[in-house]
């Protein structure tokens, strides 16, 4: 019996649960979609959406999904990226300085980096004409912060100094901090009106007088709710929620309080799919105005926390994915009907093919597939359960190599900025990186993805693992596809330009690819450059260049693409930091481009640096040391390098410092 105990283990934990890891079958088709919602119900499609009619309609549905994640279930979740160079450089003639006086604001004021041009992202560096919006939002402050919330006594009153500072940069001999607000997080800023999203509020702050910064509006989120992300466009934030699913009481759901009055969103409100999908999340996204905090539009959706969501910004839609869970029992009896026939009786075959017609919950028909199974095998010797287990074991492996792309899937819902309302929902094979693996361009939207077969989660059944790029319509129905990029490596950066798309993948080099989009129906590979290292962030240089921000033998490197023959890509030069790893890995936001003359800045652990792509050749121009250099930005001709402790100012046509603040 302890072979029994042990192979039944064996196939229902390691066999089933490793699969159930993967994804999902069919759980969501990509339906197609009518955008009239005037009904009561919400219904779109008999495939597609729908709003719950009632609290006990919401409750029944999380009971169905629940089944689905209570067998084995696991989830998946994509591993995140995380000496003396001894080179001279030459001397330079001495240049005549550029920095204006003339009293005005800055002719020139650099932007957040951000992926969509004309949406802005928020971030702890903000800049006007005159002003740095600076916010320390290290993670030993953010605990103190909450520490002092819940229970002020417990630390000194100095002992916490989160605050937002508001410098005056512009003309860099006055640079000097003039106010500040008791409030940190990351920044967005509309004309005058600067708004914080702190992890517990959202507050609107009129910087008409920057020394004397007064709050006009607040929003509290609920302790059961958590800020996803937000962006700015057309003078609108866009913020997206998530609020946790409460079994006895789903809905009205209220993710924040505005005015001192909840946000409550009733059942009516809340679209899921029709077709049954774990839940354990509520999804809001609000419409706000910046100056009074006023809320004008939403939608609410069902999803998931589970595999770390990603939230994409075009112009004209908003897109969010979810993880999709897959049914154990459905695919465990696929598994023996279409592997296993001949290691089982027809009697065994029949019993679990009849579990499918039972009017049971998923757990329940698992859990009597197991007692079936179990049954047999105790009818067998030890050597012929031990045949079986190694011969469902190596059959395993082959069912999900070639059934990886159904095995695991993402889930999107698309909402349309011009009702915010849930247009479309699909689905694609494996599973994005983050937002720079979606991109909207010409009504299509293109999709980097890795599917994991499993790899490296030591699971029986586990696969390689490939990486793909999709191509979908407005109805979010797969229309083109390249497939297998990079078997065995999975995606460490992509980007998507125009009708190109470029993408690096790793294991042990470096494989850049470049992809012609040009044609949504056949998307295509047309080159490949294969070199030492990774990069995990690409950047547009100019129209045929493109800077890759990755490392290579645990350092920092900086590589230049040319790209003017998709066919032939080349590194055209690269330059390796003194540093192991640099902020850019983790947010495009720490990364700064200056085109006017040619340089772009990167943060590192030991300083700042300022490097040259002239010439189509890096060059490292100016480094800035001894303190903890978070962002850069520029006013006119002035590069300001921002710290925790000091901003430094240079001038840009000779990199002497003009003037430094201690902070």
């Amino acid at each position: 019996m302890k072979r029994l105990d042990f192979f039944a283990a064996l196939v229902l934990g390691l066999v089933i649960g490793g699969l159930v890891t993967f994804g999902a079958i069919r759980v969501l088709k990509a339906p197609t979609v009518n955008t009239n919602n005037a009904n009561s119900s919400g219904s779109t499609q008999q495939t597609g959406v729908a709003k719950f009619a009632s609290a006990d309609e919401f409750a029944d549905y999380l009971a169905g999904g629940l089944t689905l994640t209570s067998n084995y279930a696991t989830s998946f979740n994509a591993a995140s990226v995380t000496g003396e160079l001894g080179l001279g450089m030459p001397e330079r003639q001495a240049a005549p300085s550029a920095v204006e006086d003339t009293g005005a604001g800055a002719s020139r004021v650099s932007e957040t980096n951000v992926q969509v041009k004309g949406i802005d992202e928020p971030d702890i560096v903000k800049v006007d004409s005159q002003n740095i919006y600076f916010s320390r939002t290290e993670p030993y402050v953010f605990a103190l912060e909450k520490v002092m919330a819940e229970d002020a006594s417990i630390l000194p009153p100095d002992s916490v100094s989160a605050k937002t500072d508001i410098i005056k940069a512009f003309p860099p001999k006055d640079l000097a901090k003039t106010g500040s607000i008791d409030l940190t997080g990351d920044l967005l800023l509309s004309g005058k009106n600067l708004v914080v999203f702190n992890y517990s509020k959202i507050t609107g702050y009129d910087v008409t007088n920057p020394s004397a910064p007064k709050e006009k509006w607040s929003m509290a989120i609920e302790s059961d709710s958590s800020l996803v992300t937000s962006r700015l466009f057309n003078g609108k934030i866009y913020i997206v929620t998530r609020t946790n699913v409460n079994y006895d009481t789903p809905c009205p759901i209220v993710p924040l309080t505005t005015g001192g009055r909840d946000l409550s969103i009733g059942c009516a409100e809340i679209y899921h799919p029709r077709r049954i999908v774990p839940v354990d999340s509520t999804y809001t996204a609000l419409v706000v105005n910046p100056a009074d905090g006023k809320v004008s539009d939403q939608v609410s959706f069902t999803g998931s926390a589970s595999g770390n969501p990603v939230v994409y910004m075009s112009p004209t839609s908003l897109y969010v994915t979810y993880q999709i869970v897959i049914d154990p029992t459905e695919l465990m009896s696929d598994l023996l009907k279409t592997q296993a026939q001949d290691l089982m009786p027809a009697s065994v075959q029949s019993k679990i093919a009849k579990l499918a017609g039972y009017d049971l919950s998923s757990q329940s028909k698992f859990m009597e597939m197991g007692i079936i199974i179990e049954n047999y095998l105790a009818t067998l010797d030890s050597d012929e359960q031990l045949r079986i287990q190694n011969e469902l074991s190596n059959r395993s492996e082959a069912y999900v190599k070639a059934r990886r792309r159904e095995l695991e899937k993402t889930g999107l819902v698309r909402i349309s900025l011009d009702n915010m309302t849930v247009a479309a929902t699909g689905e694609f094979p494996g599973s994005p990186l983050n937002q720079f693996s979606l991109d909207e361009f010409e009504d299509n939207l293109r999709v980097a993805t890795t599917v994991s077969g499993g790899m490296g989660l030591g699971l029986v059944g586990s696969s390689e693992s490939t990486n793909d790029v999709y191509v979908l319509n407005q109805k979010l129905e797969i229309v083109g596809s390249v497939l297998g990029l990079g078997d065995t490596e999975r995606i460490y950066s992509a980007r998507f330009i125009g009708d190109r798309g470029y993408l690096v993948t790793y294991r042990q080099v470096d494989p850049f690819y470049v992809l012609d989009l040009s044609n949504p129906a056949k998307p295509a590979k047309v080159g490949e450059l294969k070199i030492p290292g990774y990069s995990s962030y690409l950047h547009p240089i100019s129209d045929n260049r493109i800077m890759g921000v990755g490392e290579e033998n645990s350092k920092v490197k900086v590589s230049l693409f040319d790209v003017s023959d998709p066919a032939n890509p080349k590194e055209q030069s690269k330059y390796l930091l003194d540093e192991y790893w640099t902020e850019v890995s983790e947010t495009q936001h720490a990364f700064l481009q200056d085109a006017k003359h040619s340089v772009v800045f990167i943060p590192g652990g030991q300083g700042g640096y300022v490097l040259s792509y002239a010439n189509d050749q890096l060059t490292l121009t100016k480094a800035v040391a001894d303190y903890q250099v978070k962002r850069a930005v520029y006013l006119s001709d002035v590069l300001y390098i921002i710290g925790e402790s000091k901003i430094t100012a240079l001038d840009e046509a000779n990199w002497q410092t003009v003037k430094e603040l201690g902070l």
